[in-house]
């Protein structure tokens, strides 16, 4: 049975709220990247402070985002791309093939911009775009089959992380070169950490020379190794939900409670022992590098599940209407919104602006995060009141399709 144009509308309503809510939550993650030493992401001790109060305010700012948000907005964005695939490619049966590769061509354009233009070294549009080409000949498989296929991918990339942290922990203890790159990229001698902050901080054409640099090990490495099987994984988990019609608002309230408690429960028990593990170790490197850690998967798909559960559940109550229309204006402006972000903070942060990189402390950036979503909150709920599509999406549409819609 079809959904009548009421229903179709709230279902489409609510993916745009859940998309909204995960893009404006990466950037509690993205801003550290951003504003810290490359270092500061996965390492606590970055820009700890000088007093006992900031140490206190920055290694308690660490520790919320690691348990409550490191991996999950990313999980939670991941879902949904992968709904996405099936919704595109059920909209446009016929012919679709062509349609749809120029669309993740044309994202992997806009993420090279990102990454330098915009000069966010951690760019995730350029991962998307090739997931989405290769999830493609997965569009039709059974809810049952997305399910098996993510869960063994999960399985694998949670071996690779443990293979990784095995390796890098043999290397460590037998004085390898592996091990002393390795923490020197993450816990940089004074002369290394200064030198980084110049660069990025100095001029555009410093900042861009810096960045360019930086991507070659990600282009390698990282890329393909961490973040591609990451994102593959959880999109086919995202396809399955899809057409199990967990975005539909179809499940009972109590599915939907259900779906959060579990979520949430799994996610906060695995991410506070992961945490626990990290402060016994006084924050070794292996500890807080979350992609090194077998369990990390399982923590960020329970809190991602749980988020998803939340706002689905926030939409079948019909509750917080005006939050939720404006999450959904930012969602259906995400692309837009995405690289605004990178916009604001590389004028910010690098020498194309303020050049305010390595001035602020950890928990000092999360202040700025709040006026951001202040901010796009606004514009794009403005912005939706005047047009139908967001800039970016109005030009990534007319790409893909050949003519202005």
């Amino acid at each position: 049975m079809g959904l009548n144009p009421i229903e179709r509308s709230a279902r489409i309503d609510a993916i745009d709220i859940l998309r909204g809510f995960a893009l404006l939550g990466i950037l509690l993650l993205n801003i550290l990247g951003f504003g810290l030493h490359s270092a500061g992401y996965f390492n606590p001790l970055i820009a700890i402070g000088e007093t006992e109060t900031s140490r206190l305010l920055n290694l308690g700012s660490w520790a919320s985002t690691s348990v409550f948000f490191e991996g999950a907005m990313r999980c939670l964005f991941s879902l949904l791309f992968g709904a996405g695939v099936v919704l595109f490619t059920r909209k446009r049966k016929s012919g679709t093939g062509w349609p749809y590769v120029r669309r993740h061509v044309w994202l992997l354009v806009f993420g090279l911009i990102d990454t330098f233009i915009l000069l966010w070294h951690g760019d995730i549009l350029m991962v998307y775009a090739v997931a989405g080409v290769l999830l493609y000949p997965l569009r039709n498989y059974s809810a049952r089959r997305l399910l098996i296929t993510s869960t063994v991918l999960m399985l694998l990339t949670g071996l690779i992380n443990a293979g990784l942290a095995y390796g890098l922990n043999h290397a460590r203890m037998t004085d390898d070169v592996i091990w002393t790159d390795f923490e020197s990229q993450n816990n940089p001698p004074e002369d290394s950490y200064d030198a980084e902050l110049m660069a990025r901080g100095d001029s555009y054409s410093s900042a861009f020379a810096w960045t360019a640099g930086h991507m070659v090990d990600f282009f390698l490495f990282v890329y393909p190794a961490m973040l591609l099987p990451d994102a593959l994984a959880m999109m086919i988990f995202g396809m399955a939900l899809f057409k199990l019609d967990a975005f539909h608002l179809s499940w009972s309230t109590r599915a939907y409670v259900t779906l959060a408690g579990t979520g949430f429960g799994v996610g906060l028990i695995t991410n506070l022992w992961e945490l626990q593990l990290a402060l016994s170790s006084k924050f070794d490197l292996l500890s807080t590098f979350p992609l090194f850690i077998p369990t990390y998967h399982v923590g960020r798909l329970g809190m991602g599940c749980g988020y998803l559960g939340a706002v689905m559940l926030l939409c079948k109550l019909n509750i917080f209407c005006g939050l939720r229309g404006a999450l959904a204006a930012v969602g259906r402006l995400a692309l837009t919104n995405y690289l605004m972000q990178s916009l604001i903070c590389v004028v910010i942060f690098t020498g194309w602006g303020f050049a305010l990189v390595g001035t602020f402390e950890r928990w000092q950036l999360y202040p700025l995060v709040v006026a951001i979503w202040a901010f796009q909150l606004w514009f794009s709920s403005w912005w939706l009141s005047h047009y139908r599509f967001g800039p970016t999406e109005w030009l990534w549409r007319t790409l893909t399709y050949g003519h202005r819609p």
